[in-house]
């Protein structure tokens, strides 16, 4: 439940880092600054120990290293760029 009129989340987010592959919705999170706010992006890469997400899907250059873990760590800098 998101909200006080019951509504649901319109995402469906992987908190599962062992399952991650390109194309999930993860929740992640960004340093600095904006470390209080949660983020949605799209895995557009996995490697073993980092994931690349894309903030906007329709930019390819909207794209953000970030920790393998059930909410990934971008750093501010790459937020911002």
């Amino acid at each position: 439940m998101m909200g006080m009129d019951g509504e649901n989340c319109p995402f469906q987010f992987n908190f599962e880092p062992a399952t991650f592959k390109v194309g999930d919705t993860v929740s992640y999170r960004v340093t600095g600054s904006l470390s209080e706010f949660p983020f949605v992006g799209s895995l557009v890469e996995v490697g073993d120990d980092f994931v690349v997400i894309s903030a906007d899907p329709n930019d390819p250059t909207s794209r953000m290293r970030g920790t393998r873990e059930s909410r990934p760590v971008v750093e501010e800098s790459e937020a911002l760029r």
